[in-house]
């Protein structure tokens, strides 16, 4: 238990105050000898009269970070992982990475070795802040006591303010032994750090000119609109304009899916209306996206028929990978409503109504026979879609990397906003089931479902534990193809389907699941699908649903890597 002496308690007992002022209440976490100081105070604070906290031991370090993430994507606040030195935080390496890229606000607090031993190649010694700097937004060692409420502070206030981001606390043992005098900081204010750029009014006008001149506006809608709390802003703005809106992939529910301006999923496997429509718009506004390679295909082919409009909080991404005619930098529930006051009310009927006959199109080659086989073995996108249908729209969808990933995203529905867990810009295997498990506690009143195929399981397959032990009710759908179906798709397309080392032997997973106490039912035939789906939404607590998937099932459409978005395949 820790003591006080004149006043003062030590380190540990102070980040536990820290963080509890900041307003965590869930923390993700695995604890080792450099950060056992830390855990012996919160052992105090996840019980009794000082309870604050709610503890969830991951079966790995990876995870914490993983279950950061899901908490935070779905819950708009900052997720907490704790870890030990050495081994414990290079294991946080993958996560840190994946919530840089895709603007997800964590913060990490790894334990160290005292000071006095840094650089002494001390057992469990690495430089954290060193392998961190590259893949966060701020990495910081706390050497003293002291330094604890303001380092808390700040590294909060950077993580989730402006663009989201990963941020890493190292601390050293004798920081967590020091006696020190507790007294709360609040930090809202970084000397060169600009969390939330000034509005230009001058850009706004520009950027409201040429939605007024548009014949055929396409708006491009991205996770920044979710990140920037932005979604009724952004249907304001996309009614009065009257402008069709695609959505990137990790902005699939910051416009409902059943909104009439919804034109489907942006990029490499979305959906094959918008992706064709950005070479023929005349006017692009890009609201809180990065034009990432998935989305744009070929550059140099890239709509470079339309003006493009860009809004953003962040600097760096205006002309980064698409030249900007017009680039808002803010906030965007900021940005939006200032040109929406500017702008006449549209009517773009006539391009609206260009979409349907390539929405048509796909349905008809793509889209039913996906969800609606007729025989042959069972399909993901019928999987997804059963699912999909039977949680009513109120569901969380989380995914693994993969064709899962794909097919999930592609036939989900996402009426209500913070709906999406996926890892796009790392394409992090693993991520799935450590995501769900944190989305668990970061949307507690809502039916999570997590999509996986037998390769991402089987690199997080540990977290059954944690899922064991939590009861967490994440609703497991095993897709089963007995391959890395991605990898394999590409070797079959790109690769005269040399098909190298992505067959797998999989385990009896039935028995695995048994092992851990949890349910499990396993479908074959579509006829069962249904019933096995409602079994599984019925059963409270976490359930494995595994699903025996045509080994050569493939995720169209497609945009072959390296081409224009006009060479996007309807079939192969």
């Amino acid at each position: 238990m820790t003591k006080s002496m004149n006043g003062k308690i030590t380190g540990s007992e102070a980040l536990m105050l820290a963080l509890k002022a900041e307003g965590v209440k869930t923390i993700f976490g695995y604890p080792g000898g450099s950060i056992m100081p830390v855990y012996d105070a919160l052992y105090d604070y996840t019980r009794g009269s000082k309870k604050a906290f709610d503890h969830i031991l991951v079966r790995h370090e990876q995870a914490a970070t993983h279950a950061a993430e899901g908490f935070a994507r779905v819950s708009g606040q900052v997720g907490v992982a704790l870890v030990t030195s050495g081994p414990g935080a290079t294991n946080t390496l993958t996560g840190l990475a994946d919530a840089m890229l895709d603007s997800t606000p964590i913060v990490v607090i790894a334990g160290q070795v005292p000071i006095g031993a840094l650089g002494t190649d001390a057992f469990q010694e690495v430089d954290l802040v060193g392998v961190a700097q590259p893949i966060s937004k701020w990495s910081y060692q706390i050497r003293h006591a002291d330094d604890i409420a303001w380092a808390v502070s700040r590294a909060f206030y950077i993580a989730r303010s402006g663009r989201p981001g990963p941020v890493v606390l190292d601390f050293p043992k004798n920081a967590q032994t020091e006696m020190v005098e507790f007294r709360p900081e609040k930090v809202s204010f970084v000397r060169s750090y600009v969390a939330y750029p000034k509005l230009n009014e001058s850009a706004v006008q520009q950027a409201a000119d040429l939605i007024n001149n548009a014949q055929k506006p396409l708006a491009l809608v991205g996770q920044g609109v979710e990140l920037g709390n932005a979604q009724n802003e952004l249907v304001r703005f996309l009614e009065k304009a009257d402008i069709p809106a695609g959505r990137t992939m990790l902005g699939l529910s910051a416009l409902p899916s059943t909104h009439p301006l919804n034109v489907g999923m942006l990029g490499m496997h979305g959906n094959y209306a918008p992706n064709m429509k950005e070479q023929e718009c005349d006017v692009l506004i890009a609201i809180g996206m990065r034009f990432s390679d998935r989305v744009t295909g070929n550059t140099k082919t890239y709509a470079k028929q339309a003006k493009v409009i860009h809004l953003d909080i962040d600097h760096s991404e205006i002309d980064k990978n698409v030249k900007a005619d017009v680039a808002v930098i803010a906030d965007c529930k900021e940005s939006l409503p200032a040109i929406t006051a500017l702008i006449h009310k549209g009517d773009h009927r006539e391009w609206r109504e260009s979409f349907k006959p390539l929405q048509e199109k796909e349905r008809e080659k793509v889209i039913e026979p996906a969800i609606h086989p007729k025989q042959g073995p069972l399909l993901m996108g019928e999987v997804v879609n059963v699912v999909a249908e039977a949680t009513q729209g109120d569901a969380v969808l989380v995914t693994d990397v993969g064709q899962n990933q794909l097919f999930a995203t592609r036939y989900f529905k996402y009426p209500k906003k913070r709906s999406i867990c996926t890892s796009g810009g790392l394409g992090t295997m693993g991520y799935g089931m450590p995501a769900a498990i944190g989305a668990t506690f970061g949307a507690s009143g809502r039916t999570v479902c997590c999509f996986m195929g037998d390769g991402g399981f089987q690199m997080c397959i540990e977290e059954l534990g944690t899922i064991m032990e939590q009861q967490a009710p994440v609703k497991m759908i095993l897709m089963n193809n007995n391959y890395l179906g991605n990898v394999r798709q590409w070797q079959d397309m790109f690769w005269k389907r040399r098909k190298s080392f992505t067959r797998m032997k999989n385990p009896c997973y039935e028995l695995i699941a048994q092992g851990y106490g949890i349910p499990y039912a396993a479908v074959t035939d579509r006829k069962d699908l249904k019933a096995a789906v409602e079994r599984m939404l019925a059963t409270q607590g976490p359930f494995i649903l595994e699903c025996a998937i045509l080994e050569d099932d493939d995720v169209l459409p497609m945009t072959p890597p390296g081409m224009s978005v006009d060479d996007m395949m309807l079939e192969i």
